[in-house]
């Protein structure tokens, strides 16, 4: 159930990131989606496994958007075109 759950916070915070993030990012539904989702899991686990907070806690949908909005980042960086 655990699973399940950091996939639908991975979702929203894929959404919220969207919003917060510079730039173009994907424009698709899914790609947001796919990476909100792997956001939340490298946030969930990493902050879990460092000790920074317990699962449950509020500060793990704070770390899910920031995975969100870094991935992002990094997805535009990448598929930036070059001029």
């Amino acid at each position: 159930m655990h699973i399940v759950w950091t996939i639908l916070i991975g979702f929203f915070a894929g959404l919220i990131a969207k919003m917060l993030a510079p730039g173009g990012g994907p424009s698709g539904f899914f790609m947001t989606a796919i990476l909100g989702i792997a956001g939340s899991f490298a946030a969930t686990y990493l902050g879990q496994a460092l000790g920074l907070y317990a699962g449950g806690q509020a500060a793990g949908f704070i770390a899910s958007i920031v995975g969100a909005v870094v991935l992002l980042v990094v997805y535009h960086l990448v598929t930036r075109k070059s001029s």
